[in-house]
């Protein structure tokens, strides 16, 4: 809206309507992010069939990554793209990673003789790997940026609104991570018993 020559946004609640997509925004990315990671090595012992050491490594390794990729997002954000855009593209390239992963783990697209087992696991390591990476430059990526993103949409006045929003912010992001942490193995172990019940229905017949 344009009022005294300036452009405001509109506001529910006493609070920019942007703080609300932002929260919720964070608040999936969370949710997803780990409860990923909660299956993870799990993915790569039996799934990928890798040993202990290996896939220790490589979870390590990606969870370093996601640490180290928030230099180059405050990189990009302050000198380039801004925090918005970055923002922006980096929540599509976690997108892609986070779907470049599910795929990987779809036997069927590999498994031409229909035995449940892939005939191509190089295929389903590279775009593992590649979805990892797209991933951790993703998720670290926006990581200094959408705190003071959020920060930014409130006039000097809100101050009250400001702290307000940053508890809230900080809770949606632990509260993403603790429900993902719960339920994703939950819904892992269902699954896993319903393939087993397949199976031995299988079996008899």
């Amino acid at each position: 809206d344009l009022v005294w020559g300036l452009y405001t946004s509109k506001v529910v609640c006493g609070y920019p309507i942007s703080i609300f997509f932002i929260v919720v925004n964070e608040f999936c990315e969370r949710f997803s992010y780990y409860g990923m990671r909660a299956v993870l090595v799990l993915y790569f012992k039996y799934f990928l069939q890798w040993d202990d050491d290996l896939a220790t490594s490589i979870y390590h390794t990606f969870v370093a990554l996601c640490y180290l990729t928030p230099i180059l997002g405050a990189i990009v954000a302050d000198s380039w793209l801004g925090k918005f855009k970055t923002i922006i593209y980096l929540s599509i390239v976690y997108a892609i990673g986070q779907v470049a992963m599910a795929v990987s783990a779809i036997h069927d697209i590999t498994d031409s003789d229909r035995d449940g087992t892939p005939n191509n696991m190089t295929f389903h390591v590279v775009l593992s790997m590649v979805g990892l990476f797209l991933i951790a430059l993703g998720t670290g990526g926006i990581k200094p940026c959408v705190a003071a993103f959020g920060g930014d949409q409130f006039d000097d006045h809100q101050e009250k609104q400001r702290r307000t929003f940053f508890s809230v912010f900080y809770l949606c992001i632990n509260g993403g991570s603790l429900l993902s942490t719960i339920i994703t193995p939950i819904l892992r172990g269902k699954h896993a018993t319903i393939k087993r019940l397949n199976g031995i229905v299988k079996a008899v017949h």
